[in-house]
């Protein structure tokens, strides 16, 4: 394992960073080896890499629709909520 002291200059860096590496400590975790090792002892190749980026990708096109969904019943429940408001004065 590699340790490293970063100074970091903004939080929000600091964070994403941190992300990355609960993410890898959860795929060491769940797969027994880091993506260097799966790169370098051949566990995956090219091919293999590129369907999890596409795999990855559909993923997160499903999740920004289901946010976005999210987001609007949320806009009309609070545009609901604002009109009972108003016609309890």
């Amino acid at each position: 394992m590699i340790e490293q002291t970063i100074k970091f200059r903004d939080p929000v860096v600091r964070n994403v960073i941190n992300k990355f590496v609960q993410r890898s400590n959860e795929g060491f975790e769940k797969y027994g080896r880091t993506l260097h090792d799966e790169r370098t002892e051949g566990h995956k190749d090219l091919v293999g890499y590129l369907n999890d980026v596409q795999e990855e990708l559909m993923d997160a096109i499903l999740y920004i629709q289901a946010a976005r969904e999210e987001l609007q019943d949320l806009s009309e429940q609070a545009l609901i909520n604002k009109l009972n408001d108003e016609e309890t004065f």
